[in-house]
């Protein structure tokens, strides 16, 4: 993920160059559909060849390949045998003499294979299969001979035999090829002086963009600018140019020509859902162990209740926590919880007195006197109101005398001490211990229990939820 810091510097940039950052992304993208057109111009050959013969005529030099020497001078005598036809025709010595040459070269071409070395075996064979369907024999040296006899054109007629030839026959020829081999033993491939001008423009550019970010950016250095834009490098490299998807993406959502937001939230959910569960699983496993092996070892103890025995410990505010909660829980209780209960507390105090008084002899005596029933209710009142603000201005007054929060911080220090002897107490060790690791099992399997149920999808959309109602 992008820090702050890095993100409002794209921002800058991207509102400071938005024309130059769409340029260099569609000149990015133009040059990403020549390395895919590159990469599958052998292999889709056969479709130029048929559909844009103009194309290979301009493209097969630079992948170094050439018309195959046997296959093209037997279409040239194909061809002539059509010249001589259609001028003298069939009748004559010089017709019959192609139609030999061309029953010896079909001979050779089904015996050396000229396809081979195009990786066009399975052309030959589809070849010398529609012979031998057209022709009704099996073998297929009997029916290119057969074929290419003047008594078969005769009997057939020449004009549906030739059409034939040139329909099916004649594309599938044409298909073969021969491709050089470069003094390194590999075919030869000039597509890096087509891809050349734009590896310069790209590397010039991720030249200033990286400094541009460095100048920008404080404490950034031009070497840490460059890996942070790892992803261009692949516009640079002349192999594995089809990783250059990567960077072109990018570079199109950067420039806002493609938006790619959703995309990247679809995929964050699935990683998220793929691999949460099993991640909350294993943290929550491994923080509950830890505290089942300091409670084992008996460390915890001394952690909570002796933070000077704490080794490799860093303290932050050079304060005991657990004295400063103690405290802060005392003042909070006394200065804002006591005087909102307080009548609850009269209430309580006046039931608890009047049910002490009422079983004196001498509080039921006065009931009974005429004009005095009601004085033990008046003095039950008046001893819980006095008794409650006593108390109260009492506790106030001391939390705020300096000596009493001495006593109360020896107070906490001796708590702590007698309840560490009485929780070493061997017998209650062993019950405590014994309990905690228990209820920590429980706490374990049940909230495994309840991943695995409930799984992380109801997590993932309330955390979608939360980010759209932030973004709006």
């Amino acid at each position: 993920m992008l820090s702050t810091e890095e993100l409002a510097l794209k921002q800058t940039v991207t509102r400071q160059n938005p024309w130059f950052n769409r340029l260099i992304a569609i000149i990015a993208v133009m040059n990403l559909f020549l390395v895919f057109f590159d990469l599958s111009y052998v292999p889709w050959r056969n479709l130029y060849v048929l559909e844009i013969p103009s194309l290979t005529q301009l493209y097969d030099p630079i992948k170094g390949i050439e018309p195959h020497r046997d296959t093209q001078n037997y279409l040239n005598k194909v061809y002539q045998l059509e010249e001589q036809v259609f001028h003298i025709g069939l009748r004559s010595p010089n017709t019959e003499n192609l139609l030999e040459e061309l029953r010896v070269k079909s001979d050779e071409m089904i015996k050396d294979n000229p396809f081979a070395g195009a990786n066009k075996s399975g052309t030959l064979e589809r070849i010398k299969n529609l012979m031998r369907d057209r022709m009704g024999i099996e073998s297929a040296h009997q029916a290119f001979r057969l074929f290419w006899s003047e008594a078969h054109f005769e009997t057939a007629g020449w004009q549906p035999e030739i059409q034939f030839f040139k329909t099916h026959i004649q594309p599938l020829i044409q298909t073969n090829y021969y491709r050089k081999i470069g003094i390194n033993g590999k075919f030869i491939n000039r597509f890096w002086q087509i891809d050349l001008p734009f590896v310069a423009l790209f590397f010039l550019d991720f030249l200033g963009r990286t400094f541009l970010r460095s100048r920008q950016a404080i404490g950034l250095t031009w070497q840490q600018a460059m890996v942070r834009r790892w992803y261009d490098i692949f516009l640079l490299l002349p192999f594995w140019q089809w990783l250059r998807v990567i960077p072109v993406i990018v570079r199109l959502n950067q420039a806002h020509l493609l938006n790619l937001d959703e995309v990247r939230q679809q995929i964050n959910h699935e990683l998220v859902a793929n691999f949460a569960e099993e991640l909350t699983e294993i943290i929550a496993i491994r923080l509950i162990t830890q505290i089942q092996e300091s409670i084992q070892q008996g460390n915890i103890i001394n952690w909570f209740l002796r933070p000077q025995t704490r080794h490799n410990y860093i303290d932050i505010n050079n304060t005991n926590e657990i004295k400063a909660i103690a405290r802060r829980l005392l003042q909070i209780s006394v200065y804002q919880v006591v005087p909102k209960i307080q009548p609850d507390l009269e209430t309580l105090l006046h039931r608890s007195i009047h049910t002490m008084l009422s079983q004196s002899p001498t509080y039921q005596q006065l009931q009974k006197v005429p004009g005095f029933n009601q004085l033990p209710n008046q003095l039950t009142e008046k001893l819980v109101t006095d008794i409650s603000q006593t108390a109260y201005a009492t506790m106030t007054i001391l939390l705020e005398d300096p000596e009493v929060a001495a006593i109360s911080n020896r107070l906490i220090d001796n708590f702590s001490a007698v309840l560490e002897i009485e929780i070493q107490n061997k017998q209650n060790v062993q019950e405590i211990r014994s309990l905690l690791i228990d209820l920590l099992e429980e706490i374990k399997i049940n909230y495994v229990k309840g991943i695995a149920e409930g799984g992380v999808e109801k997590s993932l959309q309330e955390a979608t939820q939360i980010r759209q109602i932030i973004q709006h």
